[in-house]
């Protein structure tokens, strides 16, 4: 569709996600082949054959599986040469000053500040398009799953090229 066929009503679908909604083009699934770990497989999510999101994982909740974002750990800064530390590490990379720490946490927050610790790089923005991408990557997971370990290799997610 060009720039100029676009119409107040094709604007309208597109809002609602009718007219060239994001569809799920390819998902890669990688088994963790650990049985008693959460982590159970990592995936790669290619969308419209044009973009590609690595490191989505496959994680058994206490409610079953979900799909968990890829996610990078949140950095503070050292206050005496500035460089940028890990959250809640003790001693900085750099000049291995002594880090201020955090006042303790109770047990039951552990969890929500484990949590905190990490931001999604990318993440669905509606519940709707949540939903389709984890229905999409858990089908393809028990679809893996299925084929048995011998199809199965926990080395294919870290062999992969980038």
């Amino acid at each position: 569709m060009q720039l100029a066929d676009i119409s107040n009503k094709n604007i309208l679908d597109f809002l609602k996600g009718g007219l060239n909604a994001v569809e799920i083009t390819e998902v890669r699934i990688f088994i963790k082949n650990a049985q008693d770990r959460k982590l159970k497989a990592y995936s790669t999510v290619t969308f419209d054959n044009a973009f590609v999101v690595r490191d989505i994982k496959v994680i058994e909740g206490n409610k079953g599986l979900f799909v968990a974002m890829p996610s990078r750990r949140l950095k503070e800064v050292c206050p005496k040469c500035g460089h940028k530390n890990v959250l809640h590490s003790k001693y900085c990379n750099n000049c291995g000053s002594s880090l201020p720490q955090p006042k303790l946490q109770t047990s039951s927050n552990s969890e929500i500040d484990r949590q905190a610790e990490h931001k999604d790089i990318a993440h669905p923005i509606t519940q709707e398009f949540r939903e389709y991408l984890q229905k999409k990557i858990l089908e393809v997971y028990e679809q893996e799953k299925a084929k048995g370990p011998s199809a199965q290799r926990d080395t294919d997610y870290q062999d992969r090229d980038i």
